[in-house]
């Protein structure tokens, strides 16, 4: 067995910002937050999703992803796993992204996995994908299902396609069509699915990985749905050496409703946090060389920033409603 200890910052972010929303709980008499808890077809997180606002979100806030996002429409996790072993060059190259949409919107027939080839046997495997070997996985358990491998053989299988050696992939060839045979299945069928499987094993992505990267993906997605405030705070703090992107996420924060104050040298903290006391909110912004406040009441929770010298957060002053 293979085990990969990745290190992510963004598991630190969800920390703090469970930090945040927990003591907030805790004052309202509610029970912490489990995060491991949360429902994983949450609508209000698929619709922020399908907006494409995904700024600060994980492995979603690309430009490249957001659009991704805005033609997929993902509106359930088993897509969001698709979406993360989707967005990599072999897929986006080859075509596989443009037929991944189009059976999902019922634009392309869905097939297991060609219209001319294919086997009802292979539907379960292949469903989630709407038909589309996707997976390294999706590529075992094809032959699996139509040619009798052992899970050993059929990650033998994997692994010669992945390295496309000739005197491996011919012999794989042969055993995959003895099988096929074995189980009652034509051989020119056997024979045009394996290729199928072939030509997309390169690009085929480890689901597990994607549905590890997608599970972050969506808790950090519905944070941000359910808790904005605490989240942007926790992720800004992640970010506080970096001006330039702070400076970017206090635009989502406006973008979302949110306000920040400035840093308190009497009552703030090294981090951003949130507070929900203020009976005003002070905002700087900097206006060729000067520093504009405006006040403005504020019943809702707002960021306070850090209190570090170099936090501080020059953002533009939105123009009031009248």
């Amino acid at each position: 067995m293979k085990f990969d200890f990745l290190g992510l910052r963004t598991l630190t972010i969800i920390n703090w910002a469970l930090e945040m929303i927990n003591k907030r709980r805790a004052k309202n008499g509610e029970p912490p937050l489990d995060i491991a808890a949360i429902p994983l077809d949450d609508k209000k997180s698929f619709d922020m999703l399908q907006r494409s606002e995904t700024t600060a979100v994980f492995q979603l806030e690309s430009r490249g992803m957001k659009d991704l996002i805005k033609r997929l429409q993902p509106d359930c996790f088993e897509d969001m796993i698709a979406l993360v072993a989707l967005f990599r060059p072999g897929p986006l190259q080859s075509g596989m992204v443009d037929n991944f949409i189009d059976r999902k919107h019922g634009r392309e027939e869905i097939s297991y996995p060609d219209v001319q080839w294919q086997h009802e046997s292979l539907k379960p495997v292949l469903e989630p994908t709407y038909g589309i070997i996707l997976y390294q996985e999706q590529v075992m358990q094809i032959a699996q299902v139509l040619s009798g491998y052992t899970l050993g053989g059929a990650d033998m299988l994997r692994r010669a396609m992945g390295k496309k050696k000739p005197e491996e992939m011919a012999k794989q060839r042969s055993v995959f069509a003895e099988g096929a045979e074995k189980n009652g299945i034509n051989a020119e069928l056997a024979m045009k699915i394996f290729d199928l499987v072939e030509k997309f094993a390169g690009y085929g992505f480890n689901k597990s990985h994607s549905a590890a990267y997608a599970l972050v993906s969506y808790q950090t997605l519905w944070l941000k749905a359910h808790y904005p405030a605490e989240f942007m705070a926790a992720v800004m703090t992640a970010d506080m050496d970096n001006t330039e992107k702070v400076v970017g996420l206090v635009d989502e924060c406006w973008r979302m409703g949110l306000k920040i104050l400035p840093p308190d040298i009497n009552s703030g903290l090294y981090h951003f946090h949130v507070t929900t006391t203020a009976k005003s909110c002070m905002v700087l912004a900097r206006s060729k060389g000067s520093v504009k406040v405006r006040l403005r009441p504020s019943s809702k929770p707002v960021i306070k920033a850090a209190t570090s010298a170099n936090c501080l957060i020059s953002a533009p002053v939105p123009t009031p409603k009248s």
